[in-house]
């Protein structure tokens, strides 16, 4: 059996774990306030919109590849559109959507989108969406190899 600790002695073993805390000899960090430092990003002002029979939806910027002239007041917020996630708003509107599957090495503008799929965006008359996995992506414009990239026209 072994004797019980008194209070003195407790309290003696308190201050002195008190007094050698390290906990006191560290210093407070200088890091800035995590909220106000970040910077501030804005969905809407990133995005392109498409609008259409009461719903819209937003799409990164760059990934409409062709706006055909028949098309393009639906590229515009209407007041009281209800927002649908992409899957919803391109499942009801196929018949004026295509979509064009590309691959990353494309959408970082390292590869050319294939000429024979540019061809058929031109003849299909549909707006055209460039996707990776199925959800819309951002196309970088094509990389020249002295590592420039060219202008293209998109909205």
């Amino acid at each position: 059996m072994r004797d019980a600790a008194t209070s003195e002695q407790l309290t003696l073993t308190y201050r002195t774990a008190e007094q050698d805390s390290p906990m006191k000899k560290l210093k407070p960090a200088e890091v800035s306030d995590a909220v106000t430092s970040t910077p501030k990003y804005d969905i809407v002002a990133d995005s392109d919109v498409l609008c259409f029979n009461g719903n819209v939806v937003l799409v990164p910027k760059r990934a409409i590849l062709l706006v055909p002239k028949t098309v393009e007041a639906r590229l515009k917020y209407v007041k009281g559109a209800k927002l649908m996630s992409w899957s919803e708003f391109y499942a009801v509107n196929r018949g004026w959507i295509t979509t064009v599957e590309v691959s990353r090495k494309q959408a970082e503008g390292n590869d050319l989108i294939p000429e024979e799929t540019r061809d058929m965006m031109q003849q299909s008359g549909n707006l055209v969406i460039a996707t990776y996995k199925a959800g819309p992506i951002s196309v970088l414009a094509p990389k020249i190899a002295d590592g420039s990239t060219t202008q293209t026209d998109t909205p």
